[in-house]
């Protein structure tokens, strides 16, 4: 679960993506990607528009934290792109599909606060942003099923958390603890999808250690603390309490499946989303931070890795045919990652982190990286398609 409390439209959505066979031209003169500078106090942004079309930007932290950019609608609410987790002297690209318009991009030096902000506009290039060309009706397929995807993931969400929710509220907690990372599965596996309802992310998947000054704790990780207790000086909810949380969970996951209902999906997304998934495990499952009580992370770990490889799957064809050389690194990379994650299955789903040994989280956070690689180019590679 990122920081990042940004919301999405679900009904502007298809406005602010299109899915289009366009060139790489980006920056304003139609050369090359557009270089972004982020500091401690800066977010520089080497020009403030750019030609409808790919829009693409080579993001590099320049200060001494690890840090975020974001480009967004123009209500400064709406996530169009994002990368995360830049660490310092690092770069990394973001690319989109824009259509004209008005937008604004961000810089989030430490991955908290608002951001570093600053006006861009997109001009109309004239482009024809639908599909076209030879691969056009295999990228229609891939977001076509993956929208489809999407729904059923949100739709069996809603189902095994009901079921959950009953069995909390009514004091079965054993059962209660053996429901929560079987469904939460179904978050993590599209959870890209699911974090860009800013709104509702924080409501539903927000961990303690990143509460601000004054917001209210609700949602998955409230209640699992309350599964699993710290040892000493928690204070357990009353059934008044557990009540209240347990109706704004379903009532939040609802909202979520609604919206996910009016989604659509396109390509860029899918490829941005499959490595906004890795970076979820780099940065939150690997290291043990995500199910923080419970320690439930290599079930949330199997999930982003589920979605992250359904993703690529629908765009595998396209990318054979495009880069037929970085099909087959991320086809052995996500072989290798999986087989690593499956030597720590058990008849119940995983072992827990904790009974992880350092050389064997190292283990598994190298693969991470490897996979990550050649996984950041797969945006570029499907959105050059002409």
């Amino acid at each position: 679960m990122k920081r990042s409390t940004l919301a999405l439209s679900a009904a502007t959505f298809s406005t602010l993506f299109l899915v289009g066979c366009t060139s790489n031209a980006t920056t304003a003169d139609g050369e090359g990607p557009i270089p972004v500078s982020s500091t401690a106090d800066t977010c520089s942004v080497a020009t403030n528009e750019a030609p409808s079309g790919t829009v693409s930007f080579t993001v590099t932290n320049d200060g001494n934290d690890v840090t975020e950019f974001y480009l967004l609608g123009e209500d400064g609410l709406r996530i169009v792109g994002e990368v995360e987790n830049i660490g310092p002297g690092l770069s990394r690209d973001l690319v989109v599909l824009a259509a004209p318009g008005q937008y604004q991009t961000a810089c989030k030096p430490g991955m908290v606060g608002d951001g570093i902000r600053a006006d861009f506009t997109v001009t109309d290039s004239g482009a024809d942003l639908t599909p076209s060309g030879p691969l056009a009706e295999q990228i229609t397929a891939a977001t076509t099923a993956y929208t489809a995807y999407a729904k059923d993931q949100a739709e069996q969400l809603v189902t095994d958390t009901d079921a959950f929710v009953a069995a909390y509220v009514a004091g079965d907690d054993d059962l209660a603890r053996e429901l929560y990372a079987e469904t939460r599965m179904h978050w993590e596996r599209i959870e890209p999808i699911a974090e860009s309802f800013g709104d509702l992310d924080p409501k539903l998947d927000l961990r303690e250690a990143d509460l601000e000054p004054g917001q209210e704790w609700t949602g998955w990780h409230r209640i699992e603390k309350d599964l699993w207790p710290p040892a000493k000086g928690y204070t357990p909810l009353t059934q008044k309490q557990r009540e209240e949380y347990s109706a704004l969970l379903v009532a939040d996951t609802a909202e979520l499946l609604e919206r996910v209902r009016e989604i659509v999906i396109t390509v860029d997304q899918l490829g941005n989303g499959a490595k906004e998934l890795l970076d979820e495990v780099a940065t939150g499952k690997v290291t043990g931070e995500e199910e923080i009580w419970s320690h439930t992370d290599l079930w949330d770990f199997q999930a982003n890795l589920d979605g992250a490889k359904v993703m690529y799957d629908l765009l595998q064809p396209v990318v054979v045919q495009q880069d037929p050389e970085l099909a087959a690194e991320l086809d052995a990379r996500f072989a290798e990652l999986q087989a690593l994650l499956d030597q720590y299955r058990t008849e119940d789903g995983f072992v827990y982190y904790d009974q992880l040994s350092k050389e064997q989280v190292k283990e598994l956070a190298v693969a991470v990286d490897a996979l990550g690689e050649p996984l950041s180019r797969l945006t570029t590679t499907v959105v050059s398609v002409s």
